[in-house]
């Protein structure tokens, strides 16, 4: 069913279709709210003077379906990695082996690039993400808890 999907490296123009995505994303996470980056922010954090994420596109006849989003992490204990910060494919085109093509190529990506490894994290109650993670023998790691600091209590804090 990927016959007319092409996969691509992102450009600056296809920044507003990608914040679509994420929100649709954050809808379906639970957290619409949670999305406060601005369009000129992502733009600037993607394509700007020091750009800190680059990902990669599912088209299907021009249209964005799908894309895969990934920076440069760190690990004292392993080396460089790629992080795979979201995964997300339109829902109405969801099942059609689109997330598939978008993480073999972001696997392609951390092996040509020569990391240490890939990391990314699912929600607990995302079987169906879950599930294929499982598919390609992805390790789970149990008793990490994720930890932040927000904007504002950076500003308070410093």
């Amino acid at each position: 069913m990927t016959n007319n999907i092409s996969i691509r490296v992102a450009k600056k123009d296809d920044c507003p279709r990608l914040m679509d995505l994420i929100h649709e994303l954050a809808l379906f996470e639970r957290a619409p709210e949670e999305v406060t980056v601005t369009l000129a922010e992502f733009e600037e954090a993607g394509f700007g003077s020091k750009p800190v994420w680059k990902a990669f596109i599912a088209e299907a006849d021009g249209f964005i379906v799908g894309m895969s989003l990934y920076y440069v992490r760190y690990s004292t204990w392993k080396g460089q990695r790629l992080y795979l910060e979201d995964l997300i494919v339109t829902e109405s085109w969801r099942g059609k082996g689109i997330g598939k093509l978008l993480f073999d190529r972001t696997v392609q990506e951390a092996h040509e690039m020569g990391f240490a490894g890939m990391v990314w994290q699912v929600l607990d109650w995302n079987e169906p993400a879950i599930n294929f993670y499982k598919k390609y023998g992805a390790a789970f790691d149990a008793g990490w808890l994720n930890v932040a600091l927000s904007k504002q209590q950076l500003q308070l804090l410093s």
